[in-house]
């Protein structure tokens, strides 16, 4: 390497804006594993680029390092001889260190990381800017770095990422301007921003990090490694991140899975937008958007979803504490009786939460342990002149309930009130009963020795009554999702064979889309269907309706005409006398309304009776990052403006296709609301994980809709089609 290593302007965002966009066409992500403990834990560092020039990143870096690190720095740039008094070596392979910070200009990069490969430095950070967030140059330059890094099996962050931190080291490798306050969550950001305005609030906060990392562009590390890492590190106790898109769904799914047995992960998603939906050609696709996978991998994955930074960051808090609740009853002991409605309010809210319920003998205890005046039924109101030992009594009664999983104890200041010894009373209570507690401290600076005891004994506070609830219902969701186990799916016994030579006949067409014409899939993954077949000619129509009864279903078959009843395609309770006419008919409508589409002919079919039954749909989309995903929920028509859709990853079993059933809004229509008679849950159970495994095993399908798969109490049957094949994954699968 030869020339001048400062970073020249423009090489890396000074304003910390490092977000960028993830890259085109990554490759899999590193599997660094344990191995990235050597990115937080360095003997010595080289700074690559370091200056003392005022303003640079280099010296922002040296000067961070230098301030706690209990390692070694070593600037390296061959223009200088020294740098903020240490000495410069001309290249990192002068170095000698285990972990190099680059921040050169986006041209040298390569070089620099292959000069680190070559000379050993297997863990790397890269600053700069000016890669895949640039445009086409600057992705094909990023191409190059991950190919360099792979070569050497190189632990890489970044680039244009902002660095990496770990308190236990003192180590601040960023050009931020602060280092975290030292606790016990690991935390990663695909802004750099935002971890710079993470950090400088959290000093106010009280929060405190192990491990902070800032992505960049994900060339190499990404998400899933440092989940993974995470997993296996025992001084993380949470895992919290800021993503704007996750690599390797399926990866991400499974290294979240095994850390959250031990480590709760919480994110927050930014991103809902529905964009990629504009293209679909399927209800499902229209519905699935790329927010409602992310929704749908997140919760496969075990991770809990924030919808704020504030939410993210409660929750943090509670989860650090390592405890969950037996139960979901929630106990409120306050010297305030406002703010206790306001929590009892909260936990009415909570989807896992309720007012926990006290037995007679508690509510005894309570009555004879506090003054007349005080409120004995759950909230307990200790009222305002309580003292330290009257909310201690009251919180050890209510603590010992049976029905309570946790507590929330609210404090309004006052002067009967020494907050120093109120908040070691209540971390004492909770280290004696072993239950989560949240801690709700109403004050500013009269309370500040309470939230400073707190803290130290790592009981999370709040200031607002709702955002102590929400910290306990993180609580109480990890342990929904500690116990979760993850079956593989039953195997299913399916005409794979029948279904590719189905498949393959879009590659005879002018389009890829395939309809009813396409049947006979249902009859090969064990699907239910109505009677019937598609016909090209009037007379093959009469035969077909007279081998099915008195009435039929007739619909157009075309693959340029998605909507059907739109234009007046379908018609229904045809009778056979009337099916040659009707078959006319519906080929005349289809010619007016689009004189160039593909008329492959008309469906015939059983008439199924909707009086006693549900029509809902099965769907599947593929979304880019996470794969095929299984949609169930109220179909027919309205299935677009209603959106009573709930989606799982593909494939589920049993399990999870019975909770699909329950998670709508329209399930008590299956169960048998006001005198129905209930459907056949176990039939439309089975029809939707044949489905999810008839998606999986064919990933050329891009789109697939059963709409309407009509359930009864007798069964279900499939009675429209319509699905999307990729040829160019066809041929891949044939």
């Amino acid at each position: 390497m030869s020339g001048d290593y400062d970073p020249a302007d423009g090489a890396v965002d000074r304003d910390g804006s490092l977000g960028g966009d993830a890259p085109v066409d990554s490759d899999a992500a590193f599997d660094g594993g344990a191995a990235l403990s050597g990115l937080f834990a360095p003997e010595r560092v080289a700074v690559v680029g370091a200056t003392d020039r005022e303003g640079s990143v280099g010296r922002a870096v040296t000067e961070n390092l230098l301030a706690e690190f209990d390692g070694e720095v070593v600037p390296v740039n061959p223009s200088r001889d020294e740098v903020l008094g240490l000495p410069c070596v001309g290249s990192v392979a002068d170095a000698d260190a285990d972990m190099a910070v680059v921040a050169v200009p986006p041209g040298a990069v390569i070089d620099v990381v292959r000069e680190c490969g070559e000379s050993g430095v297997r863990n790397v950070v890269v600053l700069t800017a000016g890669f895949g967030e640039t445009g086409a140059e600057g992705a094909d330059r990023e191409q190059q770095l991950r190919s360099v890094a792979t070569e050497y099996g190189i632990n890489l962050v970044g680039p244009n990422s902002l660095g990496v931190m770990s308190s236990p080291r003192g180590l601040n490798a960023t050009f931020g301007p602060d280092a975290p306050p030292a606790g016990g969550v690991s935390f990663m950001s695909q802004s750099g921003a935002f971890v710079t305005a993470v950090v400088d609030w959290a000093k106010d906060e009280g929060i405190g990090f192990k491990d902070v990392v800032s992505l960049g562009n994900k060339a190499v590390l990404d998400e899933t490694d440092f989940v993974r890492a995470w997993g296996d590190d025992p001084d993380t106790d949470v895992v919290v991140g800021y993503l704007e898109s996750i690599d390797d769904g399926r990866a991400f799914v499974d290294a979240a899975r095994r850390t959250t047995d031990d480590t709760p992960v919480a994110v927050v998603k930014s991103g809902r937008t529905d964009a990629g939906a504009q293209a679909a050609s399927s209800h499902t696709g229209a519905i699935a958007g790329s927010d409602r996978a992310y929704e749908a991998g997140l919760d496969a994955a075990g991770v809990l979803r924030a919808e704020s930074v504030q939410e993210l960051f409660d929750a943090a808090r509670a989860l650090a504490g390592g405890d969950v609740p037996d139960s979901d009853g929630v106990a409120v002991v306050t010297n305030a009786g406002g703010p206790g409605v306001m929590a009892t309010d909260a936990v009415g809210d909570a989807e896992r939460l309720r007012l926990a319920s006290f037995n007679e003998e508690t509510v005894d205890r309570l009555g004879e342990a506090l003054p007349d005046e005080a409120n004995v039924y759950n909230p307990v109101d200790v009222i305002g002149d309580a003292s330290v030992d009257r909310f201690r009594e009251a919180l050890d009664i209510a603590l010992r309930d049976p029905d309570v999983g946790s507590v929330v104890v609210i404090t309004a200041p006052t002067a009967t009130l020494d907050f120093g010894e109120l908040g070691e009373m209540i971390a004492d209570a909770a280290d004696e009963h072993g239950v989560p507690m949240a801690a709700c401290l109403m004050g500013g600076q009269r309370l500040a020795d309470a939230g400073d005891v707190l803290r130290e004994r790592g009981v999370p506070s709040y200031f607002d009554p709702a955002r102590a609830v929400g910290g306990l219902e993180s609580l109480t969701e990890y342990r929904e999702v500690r116990g979760r186990s993850y079956p593989e799916p039953e195997p299913i016994d399916a005409d794979r064979e029948r279904v590719r030579e189905i498949l393959s006949s879009v590659t005879e067409r002018s389009d890829n889309r395939l309809g009813v014409e396409a049947m006979e899939i249902f009859d090969a993954y064990g699907i239910p269907t109505p009677e019937g077949a598609v016909v090209d000619d009037p007379a093959e129509a009469e035969r077909v309706a007279e081998g099915i009864g008195e009435e039929v279903v007739m619909k157009i078959v075309s693959p340029d005409i998605l909507h059907k009843s739109d234009i007046g395609g379908v018609k229904v309770g045809v009778p056979v006398a009337e099916v040659a006419d009707a078959y006319e008919d519906l080929v005349s409508r289809a010619r007016n309304y689009q004189p160039d589409a593909t008329i492959l002919g008309v469906q015939v079919q059983e008439m199924i009776d909707l009086d006693d039954g549900v029509e809902t749909i099965v769907g599947s989309h593929t979304d880019p990052q996470f794969g095929p995903l299984v949609m169930f929920g109220l179909g027919g028509v309205f299935v677009e403006i209603m959106e009573d859709t709930t989606f799982r990853l593909a494939p589920v079993g049993r399990d999870e296709a019975a909770e699909m059933t329950e998670e709508i809004d329209a399930a008590p229509l299956l169960r048998g609301a006001r005198g129905r008679e209930a459907v056949d849950i176990d039939a439309v159970v089975d029809a939707v994980r044949r489905v999810s495994q008839l998606v999986a095993d064919f990933p050329s399908i891009v789109e697939l809709d059963v709409n309407p798969l009509v359930a009864t109490p007798d069964g279900v049957r499939a009675v429209d089609l319509r699905l999307t094949v990729d040829p160019e994954e066809l041929e891949t699968q044939s």
